[in-house]
């Protein structure tokens, strides 16, 4: 920093500068700006989700974007009176574009996309004119730790890797295949880079596919967990995903490599089923803040029957020792009546899409199921 204009400055200047205002490019500038946000909202009667009683009028921030929503209108126009009068804001209307993500009403629901997103990376890394393929992966290739091919620019990598994780929050077809590439940020090579740009040439041909939030009459939670035992050719560890769905409609899914090496498919398919559950808690419990209804229990969807009777049987055995602390999650849960734990085939298990590459004919069924739809197709 510069000292300020006027400070006269002499050979024995000990003085140090206080700063008065957080200012941007500073470590501590987002901490100080969500702590005075934070001050004025509370100051106005405002609470932090802990299930609140009376009006709803609810605030999503992200640095100074800000989304307001609620279930009264008063409310809603209230809170942008007090905002005014602590902050400059400027008031955009509907909600169309947040953060690279657009925003489509229908009456038959919402569409959310990052197409002008993707059309911008494609013509950064001179993609627009590539050859499109219809699936992000391929099939065919493994990559492994030492792939014998030459290195590659890793900040070039690096960069690529990071804005397809971005794009991937409303593109759960990518879900995996940018998972797989991005666990090798330190050490890319050529093959690797092909990944990449196979992911980019997929989205060549996909630019405006989002998902799809539609008015629907269901009030369940339901969670598909699937995992690919031994997927990794590197160190044999398993691939846990799952997604979950609030009223028909996809709102969270994943897709991770296990932190240890399953034994067995069924280890691996029951480590996957406790993160899904654990994820359908913190569902409900935000849908609770929220003051959503919900019916219960939540149906937790699994195509491995051998980790269905593990979390059914009471009884101890040798063979589960190692996934004990699992086990006794999921059984816990499953008498208090929060989850069923429910078996479905494996054609019909839309998690399938985030453990492994799939076939075209398959992964363009499993990405219907997901509710994924391309609002700028002219059909």
């Amino acid at each position: 920093m510069d000292i300020p204009a006027g400070l006269e400055m002499t050979s024995n200047f000990n003085k140090v500068c206080r700063l008065q205002k957080s200012l941007y490019g500073l470590k501590q500038s987002p901490r100080a700006w969500f702590e005075r946000f934070t001050k004025v909202v509370k100051g106005y009667g405002f609470v932090q989700c802990h299930f609140p009683e009376g009006k709803l009028a609810i605030i999503i921030i992200y640095v100074d974007d800000i989304i307001l929503t609620g279930d009264h209108e008063e409310k809603i126009d209230l809170l942008k009176k007090l905002l005014t009068k602590e902050f400059e804001i400027k008031d955009l209307g509907n909600l169309k574009y947040f953060l690279g993500m657009e925003i489509a009403r229908s009456k038959k629901g919402i569409a959310v996309s990052q197409r002008k997103y993707v059309l911008d990376l494609l013509n950064e890394t001179g993609m627009l004119g590539c050859k499109p393929t219809e699936t992000p992966m391929d099939t065919t290739i493994k990559l492994e730790e030492s792939d014998g091919s030459a290195p590659v620019d890793k900040g070039r990598y690096q960069r690529l890797v990071g804005k397809l994780i971005y794009l991937s929050h409303t593109r759960p077809d990518i879900g995996f295949s940018v998972s797989v590439v991005s666990q090798f940020m330190n050490n890319p090579t050529e093959k690797r880079m092909t990944a990449v740009i196979r992911i980019l040439r997929y989205l060549k041909m996909t630019p405006g596919k989002g998902l799809f939030f539609q008015r629907t009459t269901k009030k369940e939670i339901e969670i598909f967990s699937d995992a690919d035992w031994a997927g990794s050719v590197t160190d044999r560890r398993s691939t846990s995903g799952y997604c979950s769905f609030v009223w028909g409609n996809l709102v969270t899914w994943r897709s991770k490599k296990q932190s240890v090496v399953a034994r067995s498919s069924a280890e691996a398919e029951f480590r996957a089923m406790a993160q899904g559950i654990c994820e359908g808690i913190w569902l409900n419990r935000l849908l609770e803040e929220l003051r959503v209804p919900l019916k219960h229990p939540m149906v937790l969807y699994c195509d491995n029957q051998a980790a269905i009777s593990i979390a059914k049987n009471p009884v101890h055995h040798d063979r589960t020792k190692h996934v004990e602390i699992d086990r006794h999650f999921i059984k816990e849960k499953i008498e208090e009546g929060v989850f069923k734990v429910s078996y479905t085939p494996t054609n019909c298990q839309t998690a399938d899409i985030l453990t492994k590459a799939l076939a075209r004919g398959n992964f363009e069924n499993l990405t219907e199921k997901l509710g994924m739809i391309n609002i700028y197709n002219a059909a």
